[in-house]
């Protein structure tokens, strides 16, 4: 795990020298979660926020992202609350103007959970989540961003149990750069 994330440091910092933009910013946005593969999960509403780096090499660009993002579900009586701080590597591919398509992986590490339970007893959330994202996103005027994601849980997300992580989120961000 430690050789993957200097990897990725390395590969991210060696592309920064060739880019043509480089962008520094802030998101906020809100995520629809639920567990996927879980029979009757609903619907979570949470929050999702953090820090972004940006590089442009004309059509193509690659992103990296550090969140914090409330995910989970409820599934009958019992509540999922989930929140992560998420590292999504996202490669963008850029159409017209400001619009381009997203996707990577996405790094997720378990900071805290809730998980209300009143008939199962022993229920342990996993503290590491591996996900694929993929989403449009639009850079707008004046530092501007707009992103629109989904995030598709490649891990099950409960010890021992089905339930995938599944997140529709949306975003806006600003450019300090």
């Amino acid at each position: 795990m430690k050789n993957l994330k200097l990897l990725i440091v390395i590969l991210i910092t060696a592309q920064l020298g060739y880019a043509q933009e480089i962008d520094f910013g802030a998101k906020l946005g809100v995520n629809f979660a639920t567990l996927n593969d879980a029979t009757e999960a609903s619907n979570k509403t949470g929050f999702v926020g953090g820090a972004f780096l940006s590089a442009k090499f004309t059509k193509i660009g690659l992103q990296a992202e550090l969140l914090y993002s409330q995910q989970g579900a409820e599934i009958d009586a019992t509540e999922f609350d989930l929140n992560y701080v998420n590292i999504p590597v996202l490669f963008k591919f850029y159409l017209i103007g400001g619009l381009n398509v997203q996707a990577g992986p996405q790094f997720g590490f378990l900071i805290d959970d809730n998980l209300e339970d009143s008939v199962r007893s022993g229920v342990e959330a996993e503290t590491f989540d591996l996900s694929g994202a993929a989403g449009l996103g639009f850079d707008l005027p004046a530092g501007l961003r707009a992103d629109a994601r989904y995030v598709f849980g490649l891990t099950d997300t409960i010890d021992g149990g089905d339930g995938k992580n599944g997140v529709f989120m949306l975003s806006l961000g600003y450019s300090f750069l």
